[in-house]
């Protein structure tokens, strides 16, 4: 994914948006085993591979959509290996620019305070207090936060349900958010093919993965669970021969990644035959971008890319949390469990 909160929209959305150690010693990893032959597994060995390379690209991660939140997530979301105080490091530098910007991380991109909220939940911080700042209650400014397009409620609800936030009252907000109404927004975006894009009829792979993600906590409603189906249908339709998935024309990992969040969000196992093409699912195809050192590519004839990597890595620990019988990746009421 690379989205205009993340990235550029020309090569779309990560988080879209485009997520403590507290000075203990650092937290091993538990290994993650085949289910059958109890040994690890390649979504487990991969994981652990870019974690090492993560660690090195970012030895100080600082808030931000590259080298900030969505290493932080993957780390946090993975057990990995972490040195002492990493974390601490990451949480203290948040402070700092909070502080420094009043408490506003940006005028009109949301986006912004959905993706420092995943990524402080992730290491069991409060984002209602962050340097006397309460990162929550901007998104409780509905028609502010929807603003940036379906990226905005998309973000806001899976970064609202990352800790089971209680959405702040809002009074300078000229319409107060609520989680129907962002539900609500986000069903009314679902374009007549099932899927989801940034502009345009056409649905993005991205895009889609990402709605889905939002709307996975939901599916006991009748009218969610009805749009999760049509979108899981389209979903399956955008999926390659390869097992991967493309958007604005090129398979990439980061597509790859986003919708291995999707599926294992939903419960749905990788191997669900609506998402096997040729014998390969999703992380079949997302395996094939790593590269030699530990990262990932952004495309197949790129080089190693941090933001392909970071998504590639969160989305192995989805997919470990999975296979382990884990909540789901932005379920973070357990930080790091």
């Amino acid at each position: 994914m690379r989205n205009n909160g993340i990235r550029s929209a020309a090569v779309l959305l990560t988080l879209c948006l485009l997520l403590c150690a507290c000075g203990a010693p650092a937290e091993q990893a538990e290994p993650t085993a085949g289910p059958e032959t109890g040994e690890e597994s390649a979504a487990a060995a991969a994981l652990r591979e870019t974690a090492d390379y993560l660690l090195e690209k970012v030895p100080q991660p600082q808030t931000g959509s590259l080298g900030g939140e969505w290493t932080v997530i993957g780390m946090a979301r993975s057990g990995a290996d972490v040195p002492p105080g990493y974390f601490d490091a990451y949480y203290d530098s948040v402070v700092q620019f909070v502080r420094e910007r009043g408490g506003v991380l940006h005028q009109r991109k949301y986006t912004e305070y959905s993706r420092v909220i995943l990524g402080l939940t992730a290491i069991g911080k409060d984002p209602a207090d962050v340097g006397g700042y309460d990162l929550l209650r901007p998104l409780g400014d509905y028609e502010q936060t929807v603003w940036q397009g379906i990226n905005g409620p998309v973000w806001a609800l899976i970064a609202l349900d990352s800790g089971a936030y209680d959405i702040p009252e809002n009074p300078d907000a000229p319409v107060q958010a609520t989680r129907d109404a962002y539900i609500a927004c986000i069903l009314d975006e679902q374009l007549d093919d099932g899927g989801w894009a940034l502009t345009g009829g056409a649905s993005d792979a991205d895009l889609t993965a990402m709605a889905l993600q939002a709307l996975c906590g939901y599916s006991g409603q009748p009218e969610v669970k009805a749009a999760i189906d049509r979108a899981l249908e389209r979903l399956s339709a955008l999926q390659s021969e390869s097992g991967g998935f493309s958007s604005w024309g090129e398979e990439s990992a980061e597509s790859c990644a986003q919708a291995i969040v999707a599926l294992t969000g939903l419960g749905i196992d990788l191997n669900d035959s609506r998402f096997v093409k040729n014998g390969r699912n999703a992380l079949d195809a997302l395996l094939d971008f790593r590269t030699p050192e530990g990262g990932f590519r952004h495309t197949a004839a790129a080089g190693a890319d941090l933001m392909a990597t970071e998504q590639a890595f969160y989305a192995l620990a989805a997919a470990c949390r999975a296979e382990t019988g884990k909540s789901r990746l932005y379920d973070m009421r357990d930080p790091r469990g």
